[in-house]
């Protein structure tokens, strides 16, 4: 069944003759029945509701405000309401006090939002959640943005959605959230641009108290990068090199989103083998997985661990491209390389950027021989330099160990939109 969706949504998508009409249909619906559910609901003050990734994953930041929660809120009363595609993967979350799940789609999927007075969201959800007055969206995303997002892209580039509609629904977006949750006065300005905020948006909704997901990047280090190569069942003695590559808005397909690798896999375990392991993590968005089978026990696919902190934990450097996760990273103060093989079409055809690459905390590496040739001559050491210094304390300056707790205490006190 699960098959057959995704061909007619792949369809839908490739057929820009009936793409518009079966999505504001679609939309159309959503709005209706949540409206109906909502009419006949009271808001409860004392229930959150959280999503990761459209109902993706158990992480990021709804998961750590989640967790901070479960220390003290649980034991006052509070109610928690987790959203899955697949809820089945997360029963074991039920064991937490006051903790429920609910399938994305659901009647109680849409009872849960009528209902709640928190919402904890890191990604766009259905446009038909809108907050009552008495409702606080807090809206966390997922990460500082290099590449441009939303109403600040202005090549077309997307080759399921127009640069129109994608505009139109971003600002709509803007709209319904309460609150965005932000780690620094570039990510404000930023995300108020892709969200098309007014200046008095603004300065309501822009709450500048850091990432919570960040949180457990600060600490014994060592320790815990040890439990987290355990946890992931990696050889003891080798480097780790985490891949995290994000999606190409071009290489959508009627099942999903393709990717291009950009190097040789064979030749990598050839080469480096012996002295690394790569944990590789694609986007999301990518459904067409390379098939790492022949590089088990160098090559180990991680695309569905939820906590990518334990990701970051145990890598000694971070391999990427356009993703945001090097900001996060950056904490821990170890090897960046951003290896950008198809620069100039990312910059000029699909999204462009927010930052000058001159500021990234690593090299640009543009070829295949370039990124053997920059792992050959890896210092973690000499890594953090003074651009990376001045990197770190541009963007992270509000990271720290405590975070979720100064942002639970935040959201709690909340009690209108405005």
């Amino acid at each position: 069944m699960a098959k057959i969706k995704n061909i007619l949504l792949g369809l839908v998508n490739q057929n820009p003759a009936i793409r518009r009409p079966v999505k504001y249909t679609v939309r159309f619906l959503w709005r209706l029945r949540y409206f109906l559910v909502r009419a006949v609901s009271r808001t409860d003050d004392h229930l959150c509701v959280f999503e990761a990734y459209q109902g993706r994953q158990y992480t990021c930041s709804p998961r750590a405000v989640y967790e901070e929660m479960l220390k003290k809120e649980a034991k006052e009363g509070y109610r928690f309401i987790w959203v899955f595609r697949e809820p089945q993967s997360y029963r074991q979350l039920e064991n937490n006090p006051g903790t429920t799940l609910v399938k994305l789609g659901s009647a109680a999927y849409y009872r849960a939002f009528a209902r709640a007075k928190y919402w904890v969201v890191n990604s766009r959800t259905r446009h038909c959640l809108v907050p009552g007055k008495d409702q606080c969206f807090l809206q966390t995303w997922h990460g500082t943005p290099l590449k441009r997002l939303g109403c600040d892209i202005d090549v077309e580039g997307n080759n399921v959605v127009s640069l129109k509609e994608m505009k139109a629904d971003y600002v709509k977006e803007g709209k319904r959230v309460s609150y965005f949750l932000s780690p620094s006065s570039f990510y404000s300005d930023k995300i108020a641009s892709a969200f098309g905020l007014s200046e008095e948006e603004k300065r309501k909704k822009l709450i500048e108290l850091g990432y919570p997901r960040n949180d457990g990047l600060f600490g014994d280090l060592e320790e815990k990068k040890n439990m987290a190569c355990k946890k992931l069942g990696l050889p003891r003695g080798k480097k780790v090199i985490l891949y995290a590559p994000t999606f190409r808005d071009n290489q959508h397909t009627r099942n999903g989103c393709g990717f291009t690798l950009g190097f040789d896999l064979d030749y990598f375990v050839k080469e480096f083998g012996k002295e690394y392991v790569m944990l590789f993590r694609t986007h999301y968005f990518v459904t067409e997985q390379i098939d790492l089978t022949p590089f088990a026990g160098t090559v180990f696919d991680v695309t569905d661990w939820d906590d990518i902190n334990e990701l970051y934990l145990a890598s000694d450097v971070l391999l990427t491209d356009y993703s945001s996760v090097f900001f996060d990273f950056a904490n821990l103060k170890r090897p960046i390389l951003f290896f950008m093989y198809d620069m100039e079409e990312y910059r000029n055809h699909i999204r462009n950027f927010y930052l000058d690459l001159e500021e990234l905390p690593g090299p640009v590496i543009r070829t295949k021989e370039e990124l053997y040739d920059a792992l050959c001559s890896l210092d973690g050491k000499a890594s953090y330099d003074e651009k990376y210094r001045r990197f770190h304390e541009t963007y992270n300056y509000l990271d720290g160990p405590h975070t979720s707790r100064k942002v639970v205490n935040w959201m709690l006190q909340q009690r209108t939109k405005g």
